[in-house]
């Protein structure tokens, strides 16, 4: 499974979250077990949203064991070659 991209946690928290306030507000509960239901119920949901959503069209290419290149110091540009200085 891919890791889910920025769209999908955006998505899916803001789903949380507002899934979590309506349904509190709506329902009215001041129970413990009542609230901990719509927590649960608004996380279901918010994953739900982020599971299901489209996720990267290709993979993201990134370098497989691939040198690291450093550039060659130049020879007789340093200051060590001037004449005179």
């Amino acid at each position: 499974m891919q890791r889910p991209n920025a769209a999908q946690l955006t998505y899916g928290s803001a789903t949380v979250v507002l899934t979590t306030v309506a349904l509190l507000l709506l329902s009215g509960t001041t129970t413990t077990l009542g609230i901990a239901v719509i927590c649960a119920a608004g996380l279901l949901l918010g994953a739900l949203v982020a599971v299901t959503m489209p996720g990267r069209e290709r993979p993201v290419n990134t370098p497989v064991n691939e040198e690291i290149r450093v550039p060659a110091q130049r020879v007789g540009a340093g200051a060590e070659t001037r004449i005179g200085s």
